[in-house]
């Protein structure tokens, strides 16, 4: 792996300043950014990243690379859940083996817009359908995770010859169904790229200022959050085994190993390729945690939330990153 990537990315200002977060956390400074602040910037940085990916798609259209790409993102968020399910069903309940699916096999959009940004500074393109896979990647792995834990919770109420009690101790799988499907975040991804693919360049002409120019300071600022918010979840993982530890870095490994499988054989270009690879390899610790939390309520999110935020996030921004994209790079010739 060329080292001159890890270090261009951990000298990056975005990394910087998640790292100054962690070493905030740990060192228990009073440094705290309020909730109203965080909850903005990340509903900003959705809307930023669907407005350039809408406009960006609009130019280019659906191209066969595209549709492929939204192929390869459709069945990854279908395969990604369906092996990590049975993996941790061996150490773990029904309810919190499938929490842990529906995190590691949803996404994670802040990893996506860090890895869109390591591309920026890297100054290799990418498509703006890659914004469409990362929307239709968030919510097959949570409706995943609702279905198998009510089937377990089937099965162990028919054992027992329970009556009725599944129902009054989960919300309906309908509720479930629609909580994952409409997530905040998700709706104005989505609703920023179509506005951003029917206003196109014009659009965008008027909104630049705004989505683009700041669009780096302001990722840099939540990475500084997500720093201080990791630090404190590194806490709770004391009580956490170390094979889930050692679960929350190998499967981003082979997640992102499944991705860059189907993206050799698409042919996808290498910006394309290396944010499937990111996609496959994030786990969700907003929209997936925010949706399991009302759907499978005897699911730990002491387990679940720090083992994506402080465990699986910080590896790949720190680590995956650059060796994915140097994967990418060394098996597409042609971006040597």
């Amino acid at each position: 792996m060329d080292i001159g990537l890890i270090l261009d990315n951990l000298l990056s200002p975005p990394i910087l300043f998640f790292g100054l977060g962690m070493l905030a956390g740990w060192l228990k400074s009073d440094l705290a950014i309020p909730e109203a602040v965080t909850k903005l910037l990340s509903l900003y940085l959705m809307w930023a990243i669907g407005i350039k990916g809408g406009v960006q798609l609009r130019a280019a259209g659906f191209t066969p690379e595209a549709i492929a790409s939204l192929a390869a993102a459709a069945l990854l968020a279908v395969v990604v859940p369906a092996y990590v399910y049975p993996l941790l069903r061996r150490g773990l309940d029904v309810d919190n083996a499938a929490a842990l699916c529906a995190v590691y096999g949803s996404v994670s959009a802040v990893t996506f817009l860090t890895a869109a940004a390591f591309l920026t500074r890297s100054g290799v393109p990418y498509g703006g359908h890659m914004v469409a896979a990362l929307a239709l990647m968030e919510s097959p792995a949570i409706l995943m995770g609702v279905v198998l834990s009510r089937m377990g919770a089937k099965k162990a109420e028919q054992a027992r010859g329970g009556g009725g009690e599944l129902e009054r101790a989960y919300p309906s799988l309908g509720e479930s169904l629609r909580e994952a499907a409409l997530n905040g975040p998700v709706v104005l991804l989505t609703g920023s790229m179509v506005i951003g693919a029917i206003s196109g360049d014009n659009g965008f002409a008027i909104l630049k200022p705004l989505c683009q120019d700041l669009f780096q300071p302001i990722l840099t600022f939540f990475l500084l959050e997500l720093g201080l918010l990791a630090a404190k979840r590194w806490r709770v993982l004391r009580v956490v085994s170390w094979g889930l530890i050692g679960f929350g870095i190998m499967a981003p490994l082979v997640s992102g190993t499944m991705a860059l499988g189907l993206a050799w054989v698409l042919n996808l270009s290498v910006g394309n390729a290396f944010l499937l690879v990111v996609l496959a390899a994030s786990a969700s610790y907003i929209a997936a945690p925010a949706a399991v939390r009302h759907a499978i309520p005897k699911a730990s999110p002491g387990l679940y939330i720090p083992l994506a935020l402080a465990v699986t996030f910080p590896f790949n921004i720190i680590v995956g990153l650059p060796l994915y994209f140097a994967i990418v790079k060394l098996l597409w010739p042609a971006a040597q």
